[in-house]
């Protein structure tokens, strides 16, 4: 998995080798440059910093307070999985022009990503055994250090690693970027490949993404340490205790109900309305057809294939600590931070040379988008396989258990829940992704996302709402299989914050 992963960054090292130092410095040595280099690592630091804030706000509101309306808030605050991020971009800019730039960007990348954070901090959440609050409260501590000193570090792994996605998926985003006239380094790529042809000058900030994604990555690491979280037993029989809001029951709430609104709301309103206005909406109901059933097709043989790719992966850099397997995991990572252009092409060059038969077919449309989603699944997997005590292993091998048996009747068990959201997770980027599948896709396939791209990028706002629709539609599913999460009983706390 870890040498499938790094078949793009071979293609951009051999690339930049065959540029050279001198033709390489030119190349980087420019104003335009340093430019895109400050707009990505800007737009990529606060967004990180504002999903992670509002994800654990969030999360903390949902789970740990008497909020009215829990259940449905949750469901509502998972919903902007299901609307991707170009189709996000699109609501807004359809709506008004001038959302566009930094602010633009910043404003719609931070509501369409925050559930990456959220969603695994929630799960965190539902599982920390509440002894652990109750014994500093009994210490003395107030509820805000307890919050500080013994909620949060449990959260870490949750936290960094949806910032870490989050981070991979912004140095890599194209769509929203592109249709909020925002230019980073991957907009700059495909300027670079489709207007002016320059290979050598994309390549060469190809390698500069390859820079940025592994200072993500050791970040994430030297953040995360080498603390276990796995505990035995499920703690006490009964849920945590919430916390009654008070006063600020009702601001909170109107809080949380505009985030909602911003998310979901604006894009719904913006479906709708060009659905009933719009001068070239139209219903080309065998087209439709077509891009759907190819699109979930490609997205659940991609989901499969990508979340049982992660599980060795995981596997060994949990229960198996090193550098080897760190750096095994962590190379898995790297190819998520460039565009799919990059990594499609090469793939194009790999399956020419190597295995002629695959080019244009499906399966390595399949294998693009292991590439591509792989983390996605090994960061929500290895979330659950932190938390199984290996002790319970040791269990089974005593009683004459073998490794597989182990594996089938202990280990999977208990990470069923984070495969199932791994796979809906790489489900839903499958269902939105572009450019990999313009570029390798059979001839004659399209998708719900290439068919809207082509609408949108033509201004046919009218055109493009039936295949955003759709898109919608299709990821509901996998966004519902997230938020199926049991919860514990829980009780109120009848002290005011």
């Amino acid at each position: 998995m870890a040498l499938l992963a790094l078949v793009p960054l071979v293609y951009v090292a051999s690339y930049v080798v065959i540029i050279g130092p001198v033709d390489l410095w030119e190349l980087l040595a420019r104003p335009r440059i340093a430019e895109l280099l400050r707009n990505t690592v800007t737009l990529a630091v606060v967004c990180m910093a504002a999903t992670a804030v509002l994800g654990v706000a969030l999360a903390f509101l949902v789970e740990r307070t008497d909020l009215p309306g829990r259940r449905l808030w949750h469901g509502l605050l998972v919903a902007p999985l299901a609307v991707p991020a170009f189709v996000n971009g699109y609501a807004w800019v359809s709506l008004d022009r001038s959302i566009n730039g930094f602010t633009g960007a910043f404003m719609v990348v931070t509501l369409s990503y925050y559930p990456l954070v959220y969603l695994p901090v929630v799960a965190m959440l539902r599982r920390l055994d509440p002894a652990l609050e109750e014994s500093a409260w009994s210490l003395g501590h107030s509820r805000a250090r307890t919050f500080r000193t013994v909620v949060l570090p449990q959260l870490r792994p949750a936290v960094l690693g949806g910032a870490l996605l989050v981070g991979l998926h912004l140095l890599a985003e194209f769509g929203a970027l592109s249709l909020l006239r925002f230019p980073t380094f991957t907009t700059a790529i495909y300027d670079q490949y489709g207007s002016t042809f320059n290979g050598g000058a994309a390549t060469a900030m190809a390698g500069v993404l390859v820079l940025l994604c592994l200072v993500l990555l050791l970040a994430e690491l030297r953040l995360r340490g080498n603390r276990r979280y796995a505990r035995l037993g499920r703690g006490a029989a009964r849920g945590a205790v919430r916390v009654a809001l008070g006063h600020g029951r009702w601001p909170l709430l109107a809080a949380v109900g505009a985030v909602v609104a911003l998310a979901v709301g604006v894009p719904a309103f913006s479906l709708v309305r060009w659905l009933a206005v719009g001068t070239s909406t139209e219903f080309p109901v065998a087209e439709l057809v077509e891009a759907l059933v190819a699109t979930v097709a490609l997205a659940l043989a991609g989901a499969v294939v990508t979340t049982l790719a992660a599980i060795p992966v995981v596997w060994l850099a949990v229960r198996h600590r090193g550098w080897a397997s760190t750096v095994i995991e962590r190379s898995t990572y790297v190819a998520n931070a460039l565009p799919g252009i990059v990594v499609g092409l090469a793939l194009v060059v790999a399956s020419l040379r190597l295995v002629p038969a695959v080019y244009q077919t499906a399966a390595l449309l399949v294998a693009a988008y292991v590439i591509l989603f792989l983390p996605r699944a090994v960061v929500t997997v290895r979330a659950g396989l932190e938390q199984a005590p290996t002790v319970l292993d040791d269990v089974a091998h005593s009683l004459g258990h073998g490794p597989l048996a182990t594996a089938r009747r202990v280990t999977l068990p208990l990470i069923a829940p984070s495969l199932g959201a791994g796979a809906a997770l790489v489900f839903l980027a499958i269902s939105t992704e572009l450019t990999a599948t313009l570029m390798l896709s059979p001839i004659g396939t399209s998708t719900l996302a290439t068919e809207f791209w082509s609408a949108s990028s033509e201004l046919r706002y009218g055109a493009a709402a039936p295949y955003a629709l759709l898109l919608v539609l299709v990821s509901i599913p996998a966004t519902v299989l997230l938020m199926r999460t049991d919860s514990p009983a829980t009780k109120t706390e009848r002290v005011p914050v």
